[in-house]
């Protein structure tokens, strides 16, 4: 019901309008493009292969978010209308260093290790220092990721620092840095071990 393809080949999480897709994508969605790698690598059913295209299309297309603005960040949500065209309405154009897109390449970085991800995740790195830098210190997001010459927001989110840096520290780190098979990482970016002997599966009616 909620992941949709739009007529020019972009895969996308949409929002529910009453109980209508409305064709509309949050930059806090596209941690699911990470989130459905992860959960094909213990797939059933021979399904590996179809969750990890789905979660390397919604990356291509949270990526696309980015490439599309002035200032090559992504903002708070997106749309696309029947042709296929993404846009974005007047509030939700900003960007408030966000950290679901990065964590999704820092995930697929280290499943694949497809160079791209690594690409992607210096651009925003080049993107933040351009327009999310602020001179005496830290980092302040945008009004507006059309516009290059857009005003900051005079806040830096406290998800900055605890995710979005976290995560692209991660993706250019060693896969012993918190390696995936032994770390979870939590909603906000908290580490937590895997206990060994624990199923990480649940069947239904089992213990």
């Amino acid at each position: 019901h909620i992941i949709k393809k739009t007529s020019s080949g972009l895969t996308y999480v949409t929002d529910l309008r009453n109980n209508r897709p409305d064709g509309k994508m949050q930059h806090l969605a596209c941690f699911s493009g990470g989130m459905l790698a992860l959960g094909a690598q213990s797939a059933i059913n021979g399904q590996t292969e179809h969750y990890m295209e789905l979660g390397k299309e919604i990356a291509d297309t949270c990526h696309f978010s980015y490439q599309n603005s002035a200032t090559k960040l992504g903002p708070e949500a997106f749309r696309f209308d029947a042709g296929g065209r993404m846009s974005s309405r007047t509030n939700e154009k900003m960007y408030l260093l966000r950290p679901e897109t990065v964590e999704t390449y820092f995930v697929l970085w280290r499943l694949t290790h497809d160079q791209k991800y690594r690409d992607w995740g210096w651009e925003v790195v080049q993107a933040l220092k351009e327009h999310c830098l602020i001179p005496s210190g830290g980092f302040s997001g945008i009004k507006d990721v059309y516009n290059a010459g857009a005003p900051k927001d005079d806040v830096m989110q406290s998800f900055f620092i605890a995710e979005t840096l976290k995560y692209l520290f991660l993706l250019f780190s060693d896969d012993s840095v918190l390696p995936l098979e032994h770390w979870v990482l939590n909603t906000e970016a908290h580490p937590f071990p895997v206990i060994p002997g624990v199923p990480r599966v649940q069947k239904e009616g089992g213990a």
